[in-house]
């Protein structure tokens, strides 16, 4: 699994967010909140779906299951004029990228993050940066499909 390597530009989101940990994943329940919602938020640019994680710096150096990170369900927007109530907004700065595509289900994913993390990361000219991690459900993403794609994006910067 080769990733392409791009520069974000910088993205302004809408949606909602939840602290929560692998051992505890609420991702479903955050999802099952936003989706219903999603409509309400009238200046779309795009219709791709973000899923979000901020982690705090150490995060990936001393990794447990049990360590919260804030996870979001979002959508990207033109401006932040119009936010819906019980509804948060975030910037992505602009930065480096590596994009994985994963195809499947999500049985698989968490195979894929430890490839990443474990064999990719510290295999290439990178290493993970201080910024928000999140995978692109876009036209291709099926909820627990097979034939389901999305892509993954790892913030990342070169070695120095």
């Amino acid at each position: 699994m080769k990733p392409r390597i791009e520069t974000l530009a910088e993205k302004k989101i809408i949606g909602k967010r939840m602290t929560m940990s692998l051992s505890n994943n609420k991702t479903p329940e955050l999802w099952k909140s936003f989706m219903p919602r999603r409509k309400e938020i009238e200046n779309n640019n795009g219709i791709n779906l973000y899923s979000m994680q901020i982690y705090n710096p150490l995060y990936f150096s001393n990794f447990d299951s049990n360590t919260d990170f804030e996870k979001w369900a979002t959508i990207e927007v033109t401006d932040f004029d119009k936010v819906p109530d019980e509804m948060d907004t975030f910037t992505i700065a602009s930065g480096l990228y590596a994009v994985f595509t994963y195809k499947g289900d999500m049985s698989l994913a968490p195979q894929t993050f430890q490839y990443i993390f474990t064999t990719w990361l510290p295999n290439s000219y990178y290493i993970l940066d201080d910024r928000p991690h999140f995978e692109i459900l876009g036209e291709k993403y099926k909820n627990n499909d097979p034939t389901s794609e999305e892509e993954i994006w790892i913030p990342i910067q070169l070695k120095r």
